[in-house]
């Protein structure tokens, strides 16, 4: 089993898909089915018309299983395209979270601190809380999250990653 843990990788997968009800519980049904984790998923609209949708999956396995992966993606019928970012080369990775915290006096002030260093914004604040929007890399946020933990942390929800290639050309 170590040598396994030892070879698993993280990969991100853009998936393009025709925009029609139910494509998302077929891939997801595909990872449940063969025991794949999903550790992260993001699904939007991507077409003026609302034809194509685009899905951004994380997750990790050693490389035989993300091939195995991707080519049973690219066998579902209203699947476009899968574009294994991580294989691909440089991406772009962003997360966004909405972080509430609860707090007064000091640890008040030191989340708000905290959260100017981290770019993080108030959008909402109470006397008695904030919550923080935060975008980023999944390790700024984890970082702005662990911090809060220790401030008066209430509650964290995060969309999910979502990945592009860098330069000119398209996934």
């Amino acid at each position: 089993m170590l040598i396994k843990e030892a070879e698993s990788q993280r990969h991100v997968l853009a998936i393009t898909v025709d925009n029609e009800a139910g494509i998302l519980a077929k891939i997801a049904g595909l990872f449940t089915a063969r025991g794949y984790n999903i550790d992260s998923l993001t699904v939007a609209d991507i077409t003026e018309n609302h034809a194509v949708s685009r899905i951004t999956i994380v997750t990790n396995g050693p490389p035989e299983v993300i091939d195995q992966i991707h080519a049973q993606l690219d066998r579902l019928v209203p699947v476009h395209k899968v574009v294994d970012l991580t294989e691909e080369g440089p991406h772009v990775e962003r997360e966004l979270a909405l972080v509430k915290v609860a707090g007064t006096g000091e640890k008040r002030v030191e989340a708000l601190r905290l959260a100017d260093i981290f770019r993080a914004r108030p959008v909402d604040t109470t006397t008695e809380s904030f919550i923080f929007e935060i975008t980023g890399p999944p390790e700024k946020v984890d970082s702005f999250v662990g911090l809060m933990r220790e401030l008066g942390l209430v509650e964290v929800g995060r969309t999910g990653i979502v990945g592009m290639m860098r330069g000119a050309q398209g996934a």
